[in-house]
């Protein structure tokens, strides 16, 4: 029993330490600029993110007046691996003038109910967070119980309090994760891999109208790693100022926040000719391999990849399902060399 519980507990490590990606700032502000009248009067919950590591912490307390926030809550998962490397939110840990100290062995809970220009430059930053936290003014800052684990009591008791979960979820745990955002009826932007589409739940919320694709979907997204992070390619690996960066190719912004592009009818040039759009074998389906190239007066079944979520706009586009491209978690309307989502056109034009 107890080299199981060895092997369990390593496992877990194991793949805790492969989802600490740290998103970078501009990522974040190349999406987040989108929403800004949605967080108006909204409380903000970063429920896996430690306030000191955390650039969506950042984020939102650089910009708590800007977007007229009511409050922000973020936590973290037990002690980060990238502690005190990040943020510095205090600049020199020293002005923190506290008996506890920066708490490093564990997980940590900020709620920020105000920002005031504590040092007088004018601007509302995170030293301005750094004096409130020292003078104790309707902010809160504590170590909490537990790990910090989203699915515990404390998280979701925080979880309740809030209007909007953003963050960058553990990709490992990504089903249970939106499973637990729906469940309790919360507005979220959450970055995730392209391929969660793909995974049953997530293509029956995007079916059912729940979940869609956010802004900044395309190019390589690069995220802080531990140091010890490592991958056979070393072309995805690089380092800048002696921290470690990992790059992913196929990461993408989910929410049930309204977009624009999502109200975006898809701009169709091409005819159906039976040449150039061949029927799979005993299926009334044809196939798409470029989302541009969808004909406009075709009203029957389409194959095309799964990049086209991030142009769906469901008044134009029904779902019909996925045809499996080898994985076991598709929804399966058949068999297919490539993963593919079926849609019809539900504005043929003749």
């Amino acid at each position: 029993m107890e080299k199981k519980s060895l092997n369990n507990n390593l496992h877990k490590a194991n793949v805790a330490k492969k989802d600490e990606f740290y998103t970078q700032l501009v990522d974040i502000e190349k999406e987040l600029k989108h929403y800004k009248e949605q967080f108006r009067g909204k409380v903000v919950y970063c429920n896996c993110d430690d306030p000191f590591e955390s650039n969506f912490f950042k984020y939102f307390a650089s910009k708590f007046n800007a977007l007229g926030l009511k409050k922000l809550i973020a936590t973290s998962y037990k002690p980060s691996p990238i502690a005190n490397t990040q943020l510095g939110l205090f600049g020199d840990d020293k002005v923190l003038d506290t008996p506890k100290g920066r708490p490093k062995v564990t997980a940590n809970k900020f709620i920020v109910s105000e920002v005031d220009d504590m040092d007088g430059d004018g601007a509302f930053d995170l030293r301005d967070i750094a004096e409130q936290l020292k003078a104790n003014k309707n902010n809160e800052w504590t170590p909490l119980e537990g790990e910090g684990d989203f699915r515990s009591k404390e998280s979701i008791e925080l979880l309740k309090q809030a209007d909007i979960v953003v963050t960058n979820p553990p990709f490992s745990l990504f089903r249970e994760y939106v499973a637990q955002l729906v469940e309790y009826d919360k507005k979220f932007l959450i970055l995730g891999s392209q391929n969660a589409i793909t995974y049953k739940e997530t293509f029956k919320l995007i079916q059912e109208n729940k979940l869609w694709l956010g802004y900044d979907n395309g190019g390589t997204k690069w995220f802080q790693v531990p140091d010890d992070y490592d991958i056979e390619t070393e072309s995805r690996i690089k380092i800048e100022k002696g921290t470690k960066f990992f790059s992913m190719g196929s990461i993408v912004w989910f929410t049930n926040l309204d977009t624009s592009k999502r109200h975006e009818k898809l701009i169709l040039y091409k005819k159906y000719t039976t040449k150039e759009y061949p029927k799979y074998d005993y299926q009334d389906i044809i196939e798409v391999s470029k989302v541009a190239e969808i004909p406009l007066d075709y009203d029957g079944a389409i194959a095309v990849p799964k990049t086209f979520i991030d142009k769906y706009n469901p008044e134009q586009f029904k779902l019909l399902g996925f045809l499996n491209g080898g994985g076991k978690d598709e929804t399966v309307l058949g068999k297919h060399p490539f993963a593919r989502i079926l849609i019809r056109n539900k504005k043929v034009k003749k």
